[in-house]
């Protein structure tokens, strides 16, 4: 993502921006150098590593070794920030993705707690914890296994050797005519591609020592009993949010973390009603109701726009009609540079429809697919959706649940709209008001019905919908009952089911057997209440407002 909180820049120095080391001490001079030689000594003093003499190590473990690398970043206040990191990136090769990949927490799981905090009214602290990776200790080495080695060169070698010649000046060697230091890497350090794997076991493994259990179906989210009530942890790497009742247990678990994880920096704690977290301003000042507020972010996305766009510059609608157009054979593909500026535009719309907008899902869906080679026609769509933009600026996500244990899924298809004719699929959920979640999403296969097209649809819901209500079902034992609406045609869904095409047999069985288990109870929505539709068609007029108005919670 675009940087939009740091964007001045100057050829001397450009603050919020990294640099490689070499480069940072020529911008920041004694400053940078300063800070390079702080980050070597917290790491020092903390063991992230230890010297190893080269004759000690195997021929595998040196050609594994890699580079540190230290990168220097100037802050708004003129100071300068140093950071080594470990060049993980070759290591892909040896890698596995099993030993790489660290959960975090679904979009889902963290847009439901963040409703069910309002709907019960519980108190909300955020929390940071402090240089969370260097406190995962790596898995200590069996026999026969390899050491996890990097490679320390240069300037860098020669402040190690400053800090603590007695321990590092008898280890250096010779390469190439270059100062080498070999060092065996202790604790997870920022740049493997295990680092964020081994803190997550760490903080999992603390947290069922104090007695939380994880939910099943989303290994980032982890409940316990306390005084009765529930209390929930939700975390996304190491920014957490958590969940009571009763603030003062937020008040004892904040005391644990800082006790447990406090050694290396204090921790950040934020409490109140209102919270930064994963982008969002959580806004939980009106009872029962959760605001989701990025509107700072849709300022900087339209100042990064390479189209500045003056204040009467708006649209009624984030996409016209004729979105779902045939294209001209014959328009012209945007150059590089405005492919890339097209490219980024879309990525972040995507990330804000997602969360705080979903007013506009349907449009960035469609964009997406125009990603790999966009033309004049597809700039001027997404310039009607910037336009849309600069003139909602102030709109804001407003959710509130009726009842905690009924979802209501809104599942419709458009018919063979894309141009290779194939149909899109829109879904909406919602618990009252508000859309907590909504997917936009052009199908894979082309079908030759529109009945087949909204069984389609419905597989591709599926997903989404399994995994909201058993995500839920695990909270407790007051989860009584799921509601799914949907726009099927048909009298009786067992019927059409068995009545369909040989090759939907697997997806339709799936569904029908939620349906039999009573996981999901599927009502006939006529067209004009089935706010899915928002998410298939570019609507306009009347039936745009009102459908908006339900997705936001206006």
């Amino acid at each position: 993502m675009v940087d939009f909180y740091n964007k001045g820049r100057t050829q001397e120095k450009s603050f919020g921006q990294q640099h490689i080391l070499n480069k940072g001490l020529k911008l920041f001079g004694d400053n940078g150098y300063d800070a390079a030689a702080k980050e070597l000594e917290q790491l020092h003093n903390r063991m992230c590593f230890t010297p190893v003499s080269v004759s000690d190590m195997t021929p595998s473990e040196k050609r594994k070794a890699m580079e540190a690398l230290m990168l220097l970043t100037g802050k708004k206040d003129k100071t300068v920030k140093g950071l080594m990191v470990y060049n993980g990136k070759p290591s892909r090769e040896w890698l596995s993705k099993e030993n790489a990949a660290s959960p975090t927490a679904s979009l889902e799981s963290v847009m439901l707690t963040e409703v069910i905090d309002a709907h019960e009214g519980r108190d909300v602290m955020t929390a940071d914890v402090p240089n969370a990776f260097i406190q995962a200790p790596l898995p200590e080495v069996e026999p026969g296994d390899e050491r996890v080695m990097m490679k320390i060169t240069g300037v860098l070698g020669d402040m190690l050797v400053k800090l603590a010649l007695e321990v590092y000046g008898p280890f250096v060697v010779f390469e190439n005519g270059k100062k080498v230091l070999y060092v065996q890497v202790l604790k997870a350090i920022y740049g493997m591609l295990q680092v964020a794997l081994l803190w997550y076991k760490k903080f999992r493994s603390d947290l069922v020592g104090q007695g939380f259990k994880f939910n099943p179906y989303d290994p980032c989210v982890a409940n316990r009993q306390v005084k009765g009530l529930q209390h929930t942890i939700l975390f996304h790497v190491d920014d957490l949010k958590c969940s009571h009742k009763d603030s003062r247990v937020n008040d004892d678990f904040a005391k644990w973390l800082e006790k447990t994880y406090g050694k290396h920096g204090k921790l950040k704690v934020h409490r109140g009603k209102v919270h930064e977290y994963l982008g969002m301003k959580l806004d939980y000042s009106e009872k029962k109701k959760l605001k989701v507020d990025m509107r700072d972010y849709v300022t900087g996305m339209l100042e990064a726009f390479p189209k500045k766009l003056k204040k009467n510059e708006t649209a009624n609608t984030p996409a016209g009609e004729d979105l779902f157009g045939q294209k001209s054979t014959n328009a012209k593909k945007l150059s590089k540079k405005k492919a890339e500026a097209f490219h980024t535009t879309t990525a972040q719309g995507l990330f804000l429809a997602k969360r705080a907008r979903p007013d506009f899902n349907m449009t960035i869906a469609y964009l997406c697919t125009r990603l790999q080679e966009p033309d004049e026609n597809d700039w001027k769509k997404l310039m009607r959706l910037m336009k849309y933009l600069n003139g909602t600026r102030d709109l804001v996500l407003t959710l509130r649940a009726d009842q905690l244990n009924i979802l209501k899924w809104y599942v419709d298809a458009a018919f063979a709209v894309h141009a290779d004719y194939k149909s899109h699929t829109g879904s909406v959920l919602t618990m009252g008001h508000g859309a907590i979640m909504s997917m936009s999403r052009k199908q894979k296969l082309n079908t030759k019905s529109s009945t087949t097209s909204e069984l389609v649809g419905a597989d591709d819901a599926m997903d989404q919908t399994v995994h909201g209500r058993t995500g839920l079902s695990n909270r407790g034992e007051h989860f009584i009952s799921r509601q799914q609406k949907c726009n099927f045609v048909g009298e009786k869904w067992e019927k059409k089911c068995w009545q369909a095409v040989t090759c939907f047999e697997c997806t339709i069985v799936f569904q029908c057997d939620q349906v039999n288990q009573g996981n999901l109870d599927v009502q006939y929505c006529p067209t004009n209440a089935m706010v899915g539709d928002f998410m298939t068609k570019p609507l306009q007029g009347t039936k745009f407002y009102k459908f908006r108005k339900m997705i936001m919670g206006m």
